[in-house]
């Protein structure tokens, strides 16, 4: 059997143990999944996250609703692939922000800002990713692991600040990971539901960022240990101390491309800005 001149080529090119080209036909479904996506973030920019429907995508992209099971065997698997999609896109940016500043505090910080940045920038992608827009999505464990390491980033973070001496002992710890996230999340909430339309730092509420961080080394100032311990822990029964499972639910629908000012963060480890 003659192997093709072009499959020689390729072959002869390509570094050993690298993943195979997809073929004509497993390039053009990646394709479309990607164009169905697309789509998908259009809609929900647009009429809101829970107004994305298997019909308007299809309509959209000029085929009948069965068609797309192919793609997708449901709604769910629609918002799935888009929580994934978009807590990937999230972590590589705080990722990439948090390399490029110094350990602590400043690494803390640059992720923080490059998150909020990205969030304003994908409101729709945000709302499903740090709220409850659709109350009956839940995220597979596959589309929630980047969130797991954007915590762990943080927390990192934390540590290195606490080992610097930029921030006290107590603030390697879960509950300063929930202050954060209160803090953090405030901040979004308020932006996204009163002004939409303007970037990171301008307008009344993500100007406040650089406040906030310091509220953050008041709460846990360095050199002290066991000074905030009073503050940060609550005796009374109550779920959180149950379970390390935490979840906020907004507690209305938001607006097509807002969130309610009342919304939070919603996830199954302890959260960073969303």
């Amino acid at each position: 059997m003659t192997m093709s001149t072009e499959g020689a080529a390729a072959q002869a090119g390509a570094p050993r143990g690298a993943p195979r080209p997809l073929d004509r036909r497993a390039r053009r479904r990646q394709e479309t999944i990607a164009e169905i996506l697309d789509i998908a973030t259009d809609v929900m920019t647009e009429e809101g996250v829970n107004g994305l429907s298997l019909a308007e995508i299809a309509r959209r992209l000029g085929v009948q609703p069965p068609s797309l099971y192919k793609y997708f065997p449901s709604l769910m698997a629609v918002y799935d692939e888009l929580f994934r999609r978009g807590q990937v896109e999230h972590l590589a940016v705080m990722r990439e922000a948090m390399a490029s500043a110094e350990p602590g505090l400043g690494a803390l910080t640059a992720g923080l800002e490059a998150s909020g940045r990205w969030l304003l920038a994908n409101r729709a992608i945000a709302q499903l990713m740090f709220w409850r827009p659709v109350p009956s999505f839940e995220p597979s464990a596959e589309a929630f692991a980047p969130s797991v390491e954007m915590v762990a980033l943080e927390r990192a973070a934390m540590a290195d600040a606490v080992a610097a001496g930029q921030l006290g002992p107590e603030a390697d710890s879960d509950q300063a990971i929930y202050l954060l996230s209160t803090l953090i999340t405030g901040v979004l909430s308020q932006a996204m539901a009163n002004e939409p339309d303007l970037p990171w730092g301008k307008g009344r509420f993500t100007a406040q960022f650089p406040k906030l961080m310091k509220l953050l080394v008041a709460a846990y100032p360095p050199g002290t240990r066991g000074a905030t311990q009073a503050l940060m822990t609550d005796h009374r029964p109550h779920a959180l101390s149950e379970s390390p499972t935490i979840r906020y639910r907004s507690s209305s629908a938001p607006r097509p491309g807002t969130v309610a000012v009342s919304s939070g963060p919603w996830c199954r480890a302890p959260c960073g800005p969303g």
